[in-house]
């Protein structure tokens, strides 16, 4: 591939060693570098010029557009269709944003985001909901026309994107340029047409790099990714296993930092000693994992799928864990992994240390500018139990 290509001019020629002895890919994750170089080549545009701010070490902020519709239900276009081909014959009605609206819980939206697409055909994107956008329990997916899954879109991707925004407990005021998901990027080359995840860390190379710089604290568990366990261990001195959302409680603006109370919204959730709790499938959790967990800058990671084998139930819905997340050199691990679950059709009984989900690694392309926690004003660097900035914390 000829370096003369715009995307790479912001690539070094020779990248830096990674851990564990292996060289960074030009395949892989795009850091944010690269990401800069998509939006000055016109791959990546918006309506509304794309504010620095968004731009995050491994991915991109999408930003909410001028209008949402209520909808009867979600879908997805189909290879045949773009979603406004769609929309018609689904939409209740239209919901002005530009001087803020409340989507209401239990309800399903449809917004066209400011951000638009023309991909090259190496180039394919994923998304997910912010971490914010999780812990409020707000379901929230990337929709794209002509494609055929929710959060994805294909390689050479041209055209608009959509947020589709269910949420789920509380309801939630939104405006033009509200950020509720983020995008990244993921580069192949032909002779990696038939990878699903180029970049994509095996297990072997998840414990050179454990025994190398620590991914967790002590001990690990890895199988097909790093698994996780549930901490139901009571955080001193309040004795708090995790915290249980309050329905019916106020509506929640989703751009306000530090401006809810907490026992407004939420409740505590204590246990008895055998440290067991029942899922409630009519309700919403934040717990934490047993493990303080690290993401190298070279890497990123995300919690996979939930899996029916371990039980009914998901234990997150942002799930993205950018470079830099937990991780300082020379020290162990600093931040734990929130979970947001909730039981998917029955009650379900977890037990403290009982694994729970998995962090899956990818390969970055190159080191990113500037990692998680580190001036870019990271909410959740050094976490433990913690509730979405929205909330005054202790």
């Amino acid at each position: 591939m000829s370096h003369s290509d715009p995307l790479f001019e912001a690539l070094p020629e020779d990248p830096p060693a990674a851990t564990a002895g292996r060289a960074l890919t030009r395949t892989g994750i795009l850091p944010s570098q690269a990401i800069r170089a998509l939006m000055a080549a016109d791959e990546i545009a918006g309506m509304v010029e794309i504010e620095d701010a968004q731009i995050q070490p491994a991915s991109l902020d999408l930003r909410l557009g001028k209008v949402a519709y209520r909808i009867r239900a979600s879908f997805l276009p189909g290879t045949k269709a773009t979603v406004q081909d769609k929309l018609g014959g689904l939409t209740f009605h239209e919901i002005d944003l530009t001087k803020g609206a409340v989507l209401e819980a239990g309800c399903v939206y449809l917004v066209p985001l400011l951000e638009h697409l023309k991909l090259r055909p190496t180039i394919a994107a994923f998304a997910n909901p912010k971490s914010s956008t999780g812990r409020l329990d707000v379901f929230t997916r990337l929709i794209g026309d002509r494609q055929e899954c929710f959060d994805a879109v294909e390689e050479g991707y041209s055209g608009p994107l959509y947020a589709e925004i269910c949420p789920r407990t509380f309801s939630i005021k939104v405006r033009t340029g509200s950020r509720l998901n983020q995008i990244r990027f993921r580069r192949r080359v032909s002779q990696q047409i038939d990878a699903d995840r180029p970049g994509r860390v095996d297990d072997r190379r998840l414990r050179a790099i454990h025994s190398d710089v620590g991914l967790v604290e002590g001990d690990v568990a890895i199988r097909d990714g790093l698994n996780l366990r549930i901490s139901l261990a009571p955080v001193a001195p309040s004795g708090r296993i995790g915290y249980r959302a309050r329905r019916y409680a106020g509506v929640v603006d989703v751009d306000r930092v530090g401006e809810y109370e907490v026992d407004q919204f939420w409740e505590e959730v204590h246990l008895g000693r055998d440290r067991r709790l029942v899922l409630d499938p009519h309700e919403f959790y934040i717990l934490a994992s047993k493990e303080r967990v690290s993401v190298p800058p070279e890497y990123v990671a995300e919690m996979a799928p939930f899996d029916a084998l371990i039980g009914e139930y998901r234990v997150h819905y942002a799930g993205f864990f950018d470079p830099g997340f937990g991780y300082t050199e020379g020290k162990a691990p600093g931040a734990k992994a929130v979970l947001e679950v909730r039981s998917l059709d029955i009650p379900f009984i977890v037990e403290d240390g009982q694994i729970v989900g998995r962090l899956v690694y990818d390969e970055l392309t190159d080191l990113p500018e500037t990692l998680y926690g580190q001036g870019i004003g990271s909410h959740y660097q050094a976490q433990g139990l913690k509730l979405s900035k929205h909330f005054r914390q202790e």
